[in-house]
């Protein structure tokens, strides 16, 4: 499975980087506009439950311009993880570190993948709340909606929002350091 990786990563270098670094784009920056240019204009609607279902209906078109750019970034961020051979330059066989520089370009590699990861997963609970509020929504319990978006729009987006810069900040470094 690995040689296979380093061999698709090698045929394909140039596209999995531009697919990479164009799901971050995407993801963060829909993530972005949602917050800072969207979520403003929805605030000045006067009817609280005409606010509320333009909110849960553009973060479910956000979601679903997103999702596959999520799936991109991480199916990406492997494929280059091998592929570069961050390991391989990092530790031997048994696992002793050979090269204490790239040893810390490898621990990059791992932080970046696991802010990616915590992104998703916390992408993954924003889409059930969402779901959940659009529930909410439809039985009239304007409510019970509001307090489920809030929780996406004050903690959740930005939080990703805040990991995704420094996932790409960790990415450009990683550009950099070879």
């Amino acid at each position: 499975m690995k040689d296979m990786m380093i061999q698709i990563f090698s045929d394909y270098r140039t596209q999995i980087v531009f697919l990479h670094v164009i799901s971050a784009v995407v993801w963060v920056g829909g993530m972005i506009a949602m917050k800072f240019a969207a979520h403003p204009s929805f605030i000045q609607i006067e009817s609280p439950l005409h606010r509320l279902e333009r909110i849960s209906q553009a973060l479910k078109r956000l979601f679903i311009i997103v999702l596959p750019f999520v799936i991109i970034l991480i199916i990406t961020a492997v494929l280059m993880s091998v592929g570069l051979g961050f390991r391989v330059a990092a530790v031997d066989a048994t696992g002793h570190v050979i090269d204490t520089y790239a040893m810390h370009l490898y621990n990059i590699v791992h932080t970046k993948e696991v802010i990616w990861m915590i992104m998703a997963g916390n992408f993954a609970v924003m889409m059930r709340v969402r779901v959940k509020a659009q529930k909410l929504l439809d039985k009239g319990d304007t409510t019970g909606a509001k307090k489920r978006l809030e929780l996406i729009g004050k903690y959740m987006v930005p939080l990703n929002i805040v990991l995704g810069i420094i996932a790409i900040y960790l990415g450009v470094t990683l550009r950099n350091a070879y």
